[in-house]
């Protein structure tokens, strides 16, 4: 995963947020939007890892559908990935479609 500022690393995302649980472990959020080719990939590669990897949890977010939350976040393109460990704290971010290895080292910072 590429790595991306994220201003101080303190940025926190809640469940309510999200609109979904956090994972017990760490927490994969992707934004995407309707017609994103690479969104439709990313989808299955953190799917897939999610569910290789106990305690973690894949939220998609639709960009157009929460823009407040994209406007804070600075999320300028789709597929962007964020990692939370388990309190919401995101410590990966990235633009783009990722690799499966590359999300799976990036889930290393977040347990």
């Amino acid at each position: 995963m590429t790595r991306v500022p994220i201003g101080d690393g303190e940025v926190r995302l809640s469940a309510a947020e999200l609109g979904g649980a956090l994972g017990e472990r760490a927490t994969l959020v992707q934004f995407s939007t309707a017609f994103c080719q690479p969104c439709r990939a990313t989808r299955r590669v953190l799917a897939e890892v999610a569910g290789m990897v106990d305690g973690v949890a894949h939220v998609e977010l639709d960009a157009e559908d929460r823009l407040e939350l994209v406007r804070r976040l600075e999320v300028l393109r789709t597929p962007t990935v964020l990692v939370l460990d388990a309190g919401g704290r995101v410590v990966r971010r990235a633009a783009g479609m990722p690799r499966k290895a590359d999300v799976i080292a990036a889930l290393g910072r977040a347990l």
